[in-house]
């Protein structure tokens, strides 16, 4: 049997998860996503994800999983950000800060039955990202925690998406090495 993957079971699975120990709450928005602060009018941390998808909860999550307590008293946790539309430079300093956020988003579509697509988020650019290249540095840290273990935040979150999703243990087989297609030339 599978379960239809609805934005709304990460907002619960994350409040059991997490809730308590780190006042922190998964928020559908309605724009861009970013990450607040508890503050004076907001009694609680709030992850926003990007327009009720279910992707964008996944990497919003990513992100909170890596920052650490300092981090998570500032809004976007205070991490460098260059929009779309990156040069060839910006892009590879970009796709370093990406790499440990999409192996746990990876990971998360793994332990969920959703289908994982890495992101070069670079629609705007004057180039193509080789998103192949990407994928194996991606992949390259995803086999890097499978030997050498999954932080514990991450960790806790996979272990609800497979009891929620009924899902088996992370396998090194479930992370297919990135191929170019046939006949590409790079």
């Amino acid at each position: 049997m599978t379960r239809q993957h609805n934005p709304q079971d990460l907002i619960d699975l994350f409040e059991q998860t997490f809730g308590v120990d780190y006042q922190t709450k998964l928020i559908q928005g309605n724009d861009e996503p970013i990450y607040l602060p508890a503050d004076d009018k907001t009694p609680y941390h709030q992850i926003v994800f990007a327009h009720g998808f279910y992707a964008s909860a996944f990497h919003e999550i990513s992100h909170w999983c890596i920052a650490g307590d300092q981090r998570r008293q500032q809004v976007d946790y205070g991490y460098w950000y260059c929009p779309d539309g990156r040069s060839a430079d910006k892009q590879s300093e970009f796709e370093v800060v990406e790499i440990k956020p999409q192996a746990f988003d990876w990971f998360f579509c793994v332990a969920s039955g959703y289908p994982f697509n890495v992101s070069c988020d670079n629609l705007e650019g004057d180039f193509q990202p080789d998103r192949i290249a990407f994928q194996r540095k991606v992949h390259a840290q995803v086999m890097d925690y499978l030997e050498n273990g999954i932080p514990e935040r991450p960790a806790r979150f996979i272990q609800a998406l497979q009891k929620f999703y009924q899902t088996s243990p992370l396998a090194a087989d479930d992370f297919p090495y990135p191929e170019y297609p046939t006949g590409w030339c790079n």
